[in-house]
């Protein structure tokens, strides 16, 4: 008995040793994809340009094979010394790239692999296709089932091979409890209800007031695809806070008609819900003016007026203060960083959790654009001159906003 307890604890082993390789390869596959969803996908796409230059063929166009690895930690300093740098920074309209310090070599090899393998959905691959992606849970969950399963019989065995024992050396043993009465599987299963039932609540308790990829039905079909993406109009121009203010504000009325007195009509693609129904434009253009008071007939406001109830979309708690100005003038971060890609959206869902770990995750590894001696970077940021003489004497490469406090508590609760 004893040899074959250890033969089956051999496979047992082996066994455990197999389903930890395959789930690594797993992992290892995924890691390109992660990797980009997580640092990347705000500014770049893999096939086409967006805020960034398109990811596919990177390494093919960057003068040496290892610029990548100094131009991801060190943007804010390359993009100011290094040729192709600043050939990139112009034209994508000065936008200087995040830099990303905690990335590595193979991190970055990983993105860049992922991007020459992307293919679109239903396309044709152009190179070599990518392993098909899986949530690994599903992997997890069976892992620790076959492990459970494990446990089990190896109890079994123990217990049987007491009891053997006991026989022979003509000890009286008790018959054996059922399972379901034994005392200490009950135990077990109870800490693994109670194990489980607290990892939802916690969950669900950090999930309180988040609403990730919410999409509300607003009073007017608006569609940031058709204006900030077809027809090229800044996001500053209705959103006039943004950069001035702690607010962004929502357009009023007049905003809108400053364009819509001229423009009755929509000429452009035909515009469907998110359900696959149509809109009708025209429809909406109609609504716009029974908002404003406007006939279109006599060109005269005829009638009063009243506000358009837009729905909120994204809304922080009472106490956290977001101040917009002091993000994209001062730190000039690109509104995709938050809102995801507001040019494609024709109905505006949430893009980020905006919870404070998000948050906090995008200090540690933001670089503080300091104003440099050719007038680059920014000058608000010129108080901190202890900095400066850090990076000129080469202690830093950059400055991350954690660094200059962004990360106390004060800074965001008061």
């Amino acid at each position: 008995m004893n040899q074959l307890t250890r033969i089956f604890l051999k496979t047992t082993a082996i066994l455990f040793f197999l389903t930890l390789l395959s789930s690594q390869e797993v992992l290892f596959a995924a890691d390109g994809e992660a990797l980009f969803k997580a640092n990347c996908s705000s500014c770049h796409k893999p096939l086409e340009a967006y805020v960034g230059p398109a990811l596919k063929g990177a390494r093919d166009r960057e003068p040496s094979k290892d610029w990548v690895y100094k131009w991801v930690p060190n943007t804010s300093v390359m993009v100011n010394t290094d040729p192709y740098a600043m050939k990139l920074k112009s034209q994508f309209g000065n936008v200087v790239m995040t830099p990303f310090p905690d990335l590595s070599k193979a991190d970055i090899d990983a993105i860049l692999e992922y991007a020459n393998n992307y293919q679109k959905p239903g396309g044709t691959p152009e190179g070599p296709v990518t392993q098909p992606q899986t949530d690994n849970s599903l992997l997890y969950g069976i892992l620790t089932l076959i492990l459970a399963v494990i446990g089990f019989v190896l109890l079994q065995v123990n217990s049987n091979l007491r009891k053997l024992t006991d026989e022979k050396e003509g000890i009286k043993s008790m018959p054996p409890v059922p399972f379901y009465r034994n005392k200490s599987y009950l135990l077990l299963l109870v800490i693994v209800i109670f194990l489980f039932g607290g990892y939802l609540l916690v969950q669900g308790a950090m999930g309180l007031g988040r609403d990730q990829g919410y999409q509300p039905e607003q009073p007017i079909y608006y569609s940031h695809k058709v204006h900030a993406g077809d027809n090229q109009i800044s996001c500053l121009y209705c959103h006039t806070g943004a950069q001035d203010s702690r607010h962004a504000n929502i357009p009023t009325v007049n905003v809108c008609m400053n364009c819509h007195k001229s423009i009755k009509d929509y000429g452009g693609k035909p515009l469907v819900r998110e359900d696959g129904s149509p809109v009708n434009a025209n429809a909406q253009i109609a609504k716009l003016y029974q908002y404003a008071g406007w006939n279109p007939n006599t060109k005269t406001y005829d009638k009063p007026g009243h506000p358009i109830e837009w729905v909120r979309v994204h809304s922080l708690p009472d106490f956290v203060y977001f101040n917009h100005s002091q993000h994209v003038k001062v730190g000039r971060v690109q509104c995709q960083t938050c809102h995801g890609e507001i040019q494609n959206m024709n109905q505006v869902k949430q893009f980020a959790d905006l919870s404070m770990g998000w948050c906090i995750n995008c200090h540690r590894t933001t670089n503080v654009q300091f104003n440099d001696d050719q007038g680059h970077g920014n000058k608000f940021y010129s108080i901190y001159e202890k900095f400066h003489e850090d990076i000129k004497n080469h202690k830093y490469d950059s400055i991350t906003v954690e660094k200059i406090g962004g990360t106390e508590c004060m800074k965001c609760h008061y």
